[in-house]
């Protein structure tokens, strides 16, 4: 499978190239376009999997995805889907070779079929206090990995610590821990400077973060909306 990511960052779109025989799993809603040789088959698990997809399917749900996936099969050679985010935003690929990547519940866009895409539980106190769902994703095996996010992405490799504000956390490399604590001396002078609480990464890996905040947006826009 060959890839191309488009229109990088305000509004990325992946467009990938599949010879005979290469499948992708992607999010229910996702696929943009495609060329008429594609067998699609929706399911609650993993693309030749045997049992377990309804309850993998209700994990997925309480991490912020849906109960099914789409499988994308090509049927002959060159045959191109166009896949996209539901906010705008950019798209990156990541190659998994073994290891595994937690991602926030709405970044996973889609993954090769070998990838295992399972929910994480993240505890009661991380999830109260980041912003975030109790369930993350766990992506994990060797395959392509694509991402998306509010915003434009970037990268971070942490060696030793790093703090970002909550909600901007796309993935990390599961060799990361974080902790939630405040941006600044004290918890007055976090709130009233605006940053709040704070996500503090230790260890070595790679980080994914988003230059926008969804919650922030939301906060922002809803005042202005009319009512219905």
């Amino acid at each position: 499978m060959r890839h191309d990511i488009l229109s990088r960052p305000a509004a990325a779109v992946a467009s990938l190239t599949f010879d005979e025989g290469e499948s992708l799993t992607c999010e229910v809603g996702g696929m943009i376009a495609m060329s008429p040789g594609f067998e699609v088959e929706t399911t609650t698990r993993k693309k030749n999997s045997q049992g377990g997809g309804l309850i993998k399917g209700l994990k997925r749900m309480l991490a912020g995805e849906s109960l099914f996936l789409n499988h994308f099969t090509a049927t002959s050679s060159d045959q191109t889907l166009i896949l996209g985010p539901r906010l705008l935003g950019d798209v990156v690929h990541r190659r998994l070779h073994g290891g595994a990547m937690i991602v926030q519940g709405s970044s996973w866009l889609a993954s090769s079929s070998d990838i295992e895409i399972d929910a994480t539980w993240q505890g009661f106190g991380k999830a109260l206090f980041s912003g975030e769902g109790m369930f993350w994703l766990k992506c994990h095996g060797e395959g392509d990995l694509f991402l998306n996010s509010f915003g434009a992405i970037y990268e971070v490799r942490v060696d030793g610590e790093y703090v970002v504000d909550t909600g901007h956390i796309v993935a990390f490399d599961d060799t990361l821990q974080f902790s939630i604590g405040k941006a600044s001396g004290s918890w007055i002078g976090s709130f009233l400077g605006g940053e709040g609480l704070v996500c503090r990464f230790s260890g070595q890996g790679r980080l994914l973060c988003q230059s926008h905040n969804p919650p922030s947006f939301g906060a922002l826009l809803g005042p202005k909306l009319k009512p219905r």
